[in-house]
């Protein structure tokens, strides 16, 4: 609502402008186009000619009602203020945004009922007044059409138009149009063979929903036609276009031909298949029908309806096979044929049999037929790589690697499912045969383990010993078989230069590895380096044992002393020492011999060796 002043300076405006009108240059688009629900820009760009720079500008907005013409404003501003006007559905979904060369009207969550017409409006006093407008279409895509086709049969005796299909398209802004199509062409109305009837309504949000019937003259080769209907709608800046699903008719005629063909399995037809044949008349509704092998009485095979299932069939059920309509009165006339041929692939034969002895060396021919009613090929697999084409395989010069299962697999290129297999076991046979060289040298560190592998292939099967010298410390860790080869390993702790021979052996003779492994003595540790201060200390601990010693043994001589049992004078002292002597042989000494301990017990304080005399103290009682 505008106040009072409001209406007073409008007036004065407008009765200013009238003279100046032409003094503003307003541009807008013709026509702005957006999908319902989306967001969408409407500009107004504006400029006022002959350097006019007014001091007020005010803006409006209008929309105008497509039915009554009417306009209603719907947005103002100048330059104290901008209000969007609260009392219209727009209310909530504008926002303007202006600037001195224009403004800009975004209106949000586009309806269909916003096709309509914006109106940008500027007047700028004295500078002059302008107006612009704007067409907004709004455009809703159908949802995809939804074709029915009639469900029950039409025949072809009909006189009149026959209904074939409906299809809709609804929910679409604007109106859209349908096209009917015939096995991808166009159905044109046509009077007595085309006709299509069209009702369109609309929703009271505005969609459209358009719903099209197809009446058409129906004849006998419209069994197979695909009908389909396109829906033609408009969006923004194009038409696009939505396709139904195709639909069939069931078109009623009567029977005039036969054919018989073979339902399953797909392509040619292997022993133990279950095959079904199917007859079929070009008339509608197909008659019942009777089936036969040429040259057997009719009726002989039991059928159901249109069908003759033939369980496990094997290569005898081979032939010719006929069908009738049973209400035929004319065998020859109506009745349809087919030649059914049942394919077979008998058990293979692999020459050798079962398994055949070689010798190394020797060459052998293998081969592998199967008897079939169809082109063979075959091909040779061992443990499941293939190692051969065709229906022989030949092995030349023979080695324990030769050894093994042969597998020979042949298969009909044309009936992949047609397969069969045998096999031949090959065993080569010779005197052991090592897998590595047979010298080996090696060098370790004294006290160490190690591990000596051998492996011997050969048939009969080789048996593995071992001869070490240089050590006796020595076990078998690993001894394991397998057909034709077979693998030990040893390990021996090194003490010094160690000699070992494998020694491989079966009935057709022996090899020999050898194994050499020269001792390396382990380094000595570097010696522990002791300061001055560490063998001072020693050789006090030294000498106050020894004088402890001293102090003990003269308390025992002064002991014996008191109680008379050694005599004064040099002979007392000798008889006393043979008598201890001889009687108890007590020699206690302290030497500091042991070479950890020599080199420290010895030093001098200064860290320098002792003379020789110093180097041994000896007490005797």
């Amino acid at each position: 609502m505008a106040f009072p002043h409001q209406i007073l300076l409008l007036a004065v405006l407008h009765l200013c402008s009238l003279s100046v009108w032409a003094k503003v240059e307003l541009t807008m688009d013709e026509t702005v186009e957006a999908y319902r629900g989306d967001l969408v820009q409407i500009p107004c760009q504006y400029n006022f000619t002959d350097n006019a720079k007014p001091s007020l500008v005010m803006i409006q907005w209008f929309v105008k009602a497509a039915e009554s013409g009417l306009r209603t404003r719907i947005f103002y501003s100048d330059n104290d203020q901008e209000m969007v006007d609260g009392d219209t559905e727009y209310s909530t979904r504008i926002q303007v945004n202006a600037d001195p060369q224009g403004s800009v009207l975004t209106l949000q969550d586009v309806l269909l009922l916003d096709e309509r017409e914006f109106i940008c409006q500027v007047n700028g006093l004295a500078a002059g007044n302008a107006e612009g407008r704007t067409n907004l279409r709004v455009f809703a895509p159908p949802q995809p059409p939804v074709i029915e086709g009639v469900l029950t049969g039409i025949s072809v005796t009909n006189e009149a138009l026959s209904k074939v299909a409906s299809c809709e398209a609804q929910n679409s802004f604007p109106k859209p149009n349908i096209t009917w199509y015939r096995n991808d062409l166009p159905l044109v109305p046509v009077e007595g063979y085309v006709n299509v009837v069209t009702l369109v309504s609309r929703e009271s949000e505005g969609f459209f929903t358009v719903e099209s019937e197809l009446q058409y003259k129906v004849v006998r080769e419209d069994r197979h036609a695909r009908f389909t209907c396109e829906v033609h709608y408009l969006v923004p800046g194009a038409v696009r276009t939505a396709e139904s699903r195709d639909v069939n008719i069931t078109v009623h005629y009567p029977t005039t031909m036969v054919e018989l063909w073979k339902e399953s399995p797909p392509g040619p037809v292997k022993e133990g298949d279950t095959v079904e044949l199917r007859c079929h008349g070009d008339g509608n509704p197909p008659p019942p029908f009777i089936f036969n092998r040429e040259q057997e009485p009719e009726g002989a095979l039991g059928s159901s309806g249109d069908v003759l299932v033939l369980t496990e069939v094997t290569r005898s059920d081979s032939g010719v096979y006929q069908c009738r309509p049973q209400d035929s009165q004319s065998r020859a006339s109506v009745m349809g044929d087919m030649l059914l041929t049942v394919h077979y692939l008998d058990p293979v034969v692999v020459v050798p049999r079962d398994s055949e002895v070689m010798f190394k060396g020797e060459s052998l021919t293998a081969t592998c037929n199967a008897l079939s009613s169809l082109e063979t090929t075959a091909v040779w697999y061992k443990n499941g790589k293939q190692v051969g084409r065709g229906h022989t395989l030949t092995l030349a010069d023979a080695t324990y690697a030769t050894s093994g299962e042969y597998v020979c697999e042949v298969t009909v290129p044309s009936l992949p499912a047609l397969r069969t297999s045998g096999s031949v076991h090959i065993i080569v046979q010779g005197a052991p045969q090592l897998s590595e060289e047979r010298e080996v040298e090696l060098e370790e560190a004294t006290g160490r383990l190690v591990n000596l592998s051998c492996e011997a292939q050969g048939h009969p099967l080789p048996t593995i010993s071992w001869s070490i010298v240089g050590t006796q410390i020595w076990r078998e860790v690993v001894n394991r078989a397998s057909e034709n080869t077979a693998h030990s390993v040893v390990s021996v702790k090194v003490m010094s230069d160690v000699s070992a021979l494998c020694n491989a052996s079966n009935d057709m003779g022996a090899e020999v590895k050898s194994f050499r492994i020269t001792a390396i003595p382990l380094a000595s540790p570097p010696p522990v380096p002791h300061s001055p201060a560490e063998g001072s200390g020693v050789v006090i601990v030294v000498i106050i044992l020894s004088l402890l010693l001293l102090a003990i043994l003269g308390s025992v001589v002064y002991f014996l002393h008191k109680k008379g049992k050694i005599p004064c004078g040099r002979s007392g002292k000798q008889e006393i020492t043979k008598e201890m002597l001889s009687k108890d042989d007590i020699v206690v000494e302290l030497q500091a011999d042991p070479k950890a301990e020599q080199a420290e017990l010895l030093k001098g304080a200064n860290g320098a060796p002792k003379a020789p005399g110093d180097q041994e103290v000896e007490f005797k009682k």
